[in-house]
């Protein structure tokens, strides 16, 4: 697929958006131009061969699997035609996890020294929340969010406008803030993995339900367009059918495989 990228403006393309697989159901992982990868789940089986070579960063919210399957098939596939490491960027407890129980030898091979640990053909980077990153005019910025395991969001500035990703959470006080502080808001893509009558269980996943999402977006300060994604397969309809009772007033748009978000 062609990306036409202006210099200044952002295209965030959904290769996969779903809390779950089947059919044509991918799980997360967003392409940002045509180079950053955010999270790394099935999804990221819709790139080509072309165009996985022509991905340079990852950025991981979490550990779970559905967030970041994607990676060592991925680099196993290019692997011959990988001449710079893939790097990838992710808070310190997700990249314990990724040598621990990925890349370990058992599960699959350690790509960190693969070919060579002088020459490899992926790259762990540490990030932690509140820093940022700065890759070709993109500012790419960690902010720690509310799940089961440490997870964190993205919000990403280029050329003036800006993107922001929740990752997985549930109720929390740190992202909103983060949000506000930006003189703009173009789109957030925020996870509503349950419907409400599953509050309990989305409690326990450390996920949002329509009344929890509600609830916190009543902290945001900015008008933006939300895109809603992790819905869990086969309650999407009902999920968004309730976040759009809850606050009619907000134009709720359910992600799909494929879509862009152009700002």
């Amino acid at each position: 697929m062609e990306q036409a990228v202006g210099l200044d403006t952002m295209q965030i393309r959904t290769l996969g958006c779903s809390g779950g697989i089947g059919g044509e159901l991918r799980t997360t992982c967003f392409q940002v131009d045509d180079d950053i990868l955010i999270d790394a789940g099935t999804g990221l089986g819709n790139l080509s061969l072309e165009e996985m070579k022509a991905i340079r960063h990852i950025f991981l919210t979490h550990s779970h699997l559905d967030h970041l399957a994607g990676i060592p098939l991925m680099v196993d596939s290019i692997f011959g035609d990988i001449t710079e490491p893939v790097v990838v960027h992710a808070a310190p407890p997700t990249l314990r996890a990724l040598r621990e129980h990925i890349f370990n030898w058992v599960i699959w091979p350690d790509f960190s020294v693969l070919p060579t640990a002088g020459r490899p053909v992926i790259r762990f980077e540490e990030m932690h929340p509140g820093e940022s990153v700065e890759l070709g005019g993109r500012r790419i910025e960690m902010i720690e969010v509310n799940h089961v395991v440490p997870g964190v969001a993205y919000c990403i500035q280029k050329g003036g406008r800006t993107f922001a990703f929740s990752g997985d959470t549930t109720t929390n006080d740190t992202l909103w803030p983060v949000l506000n502080r930006q003189a703009r808001l173009d789109a957030l893509v925020v996870e509503c993995a349950f419907a409400d009558e599953d509050e309990e269980l989305a409690g326990k996943a450390f996920h949002y339900c329509p009344r929890t999402l509600i609830a916190d977006l009543a902290k945001l300060e900015h008008a933006t367009r939300v895109f809603i994604t992790h819905l869990k397969p086969g309650a999407e309809d009902r999920i968004l059918a309730q976040l759009r009772r809850r606050l009619p007033q907000l134009d709720f748009r359910r992600l799909a495989g494929g879509q862009l978000i152009q700002l």
